[in-house]
């Protein structure tokens, strides 16, 4: 079976909604990220959402150049922020581009916490 070359006509939208699940998934499968935050801290707390809820954890936003991905996270104690926080930030970036085939302008890391082992 051969597959032909010729573009199918017609245009793809892909819902915020979808970009979001597959950006915390990403999140989700990143060594040193615990889970994804709300991105509004409510008296100064921050919660990890459960992984139905990971959407709520990024925002997307449309602009001219691509995709602007703000994520906001909870990462794991003893780990470098850096380095987790680049991991990421190319990890959704592959996923959106290589997946979705959507042009990503800029992925941003908000670490909203740190895991701290229990005693």
């Amino acid at each position: 079976m051969t597959q032909s070359s010729n573009p199918i006509p017609g245009s793809l939208s892909i819902a915020n909604e979808v970009i979001a699940d597959l950006a915390g998934y990403a999140a989700y499968q990143s060594y040193g990220v615990v889970g994804m935050a709300a991105p509004s801290m409510s008296d100064g707390f921050t919660k990890i959402l459960p992984v139905h809820r990971l959407r709520r954890g990024v925002l997307t936003q449309l602009t001219p150049e691509g995709t602007v991905i703000d994520m906001f996270v909870i990462i794991e104690h003893g780990t470098n922020l850096s380095a987790v926080s680049q991991n990421l930030a190319d990890s959704v970036r592959y996923v959106l581009e290589h997946f979705a085939q959507i042009e990503v302008a800029d992925v941003r890391i908000h670490v909203q916490g740190i895991n701290l082992p229990r005693k």
